[in-house]
C-alpha cells in the first residue's frame, strides 16, 4: 500500500489552462512548493480574433515566497520556464498584458509540478524513478501539443488574412484593367474617326 501511495506522489501534476488577458490586464496564479520541488510553466499567446494575423506579446514572471523575482520575461509570445524551489512557500507566476491597450489576448499555459524525491534514498525504487520520468515526458508531450494547436491557429489566421488581401487586390486589378481597356477603345475609336469639315 505504501508503494502505491509513493507512486501517486511521484506522478507529475499537470494542469492545462487558458486565460483571457484584457488590455492593461494581469492574471496571477499561485503554487505551493516545498524546497527542491520543480515548477515548469509552458505558455503560448494568441488572439481569438480570426481576422487578426498579428503575433502579440506579454510579460511573464515568477516570484518566490520572499518576493524575489526568479524569472522575468518581457515581450514574449511563447515560452517554457522552469524553477527549482529554494524554499518552501507560495510561488506566484503572472501573465501581464499591461503594455497593450488594443486587444484581448488568449494565453494557454501548462503547469508541471514535480515533487522532489531523492533517488539515492534507499527507500526509493528504480520503478518509482521510471514512473516519474515517464510522467514528466508525458506532460512535456502534452504541453508541446497544446503549443502546436495555438501556433496552428495563429498561422491559420495569418493565411486567411493574406488570402483575403489577395482576393481584394485581384478584384482591384480587374477593375483597373477593365477601365484601361474601355479608355483605350474609346480613345482609339475617336482617333480613327473621320472628321468632315463643312
Amino acid at each position: 500500500m505504501n508503494l502505491l501511495a509513493l507512486v501517486f506522489m511521484l506522478v507529475a501534476v499537470v494542469q492545462a489552462h487558458t486565460v483571457l488577458l484584457p488590455p492593461h490586464g494581469k492574471q496571477c496564479f499561485f503554487e505551493h512548493l516545498k524546497a527542491n520541488d520543480e515548477l515548469s510553466i509552458s505558455y503560448q499567446v494568441g488572439s481569438r480574433d480570426p481576422n487578426n494575423a498579428e503575433q502579440y506579446t506579454i510579460d511573464f514572471y515568477i516570484i518566490s515566497p520572499n518576493d524575489k523575482t526568479r524569472v522575468s520575461k518581457s515581450g514574449v509570445d511563447h515560452g517554457d520556464e522552469s524553477i527549482k524551489a529554494d524554499m518552501t512557500g507560495r510561488y506566484k507566476y503572472c501573465f501581464s498584458n499591461e503594455r497593450s491597450s488594443r486587444v484581448d489576448l488568449d494565453v494557454s499555459f501548462n503547469v508541471h509540478g514535480v515533487v522532489y524525491i531523492d533517488v539515492n534514498d534507499p527507500k526509493s525504487d528504480t520503478l518509482d524513478y521510471a514512473i516519474k520520468k515517464l510522467a514528466e515526458l508525458t506532460s512535456d508531450v502534452k504541453a508541446e501539443q497544446n503549443y502546436l494547436v495555438i501556433r496552428e491557429r495563429t498561422h491559420r489566421n495569418t493565411a486567411e488574412s493574406t488570402n483575403s488581401r489577395v482576393k481584394w487586390w485581384s478584384l482591384f486589378q480587374i477593375v483597373v484593367v477593365a477601365a484601361n481597356s474601355l479608355f483605350q477603345i474609346y480613345y482609339l475609336k475617336r482617333f480613327f474617326e473621320v472628321k468632315s469639315v463643312v
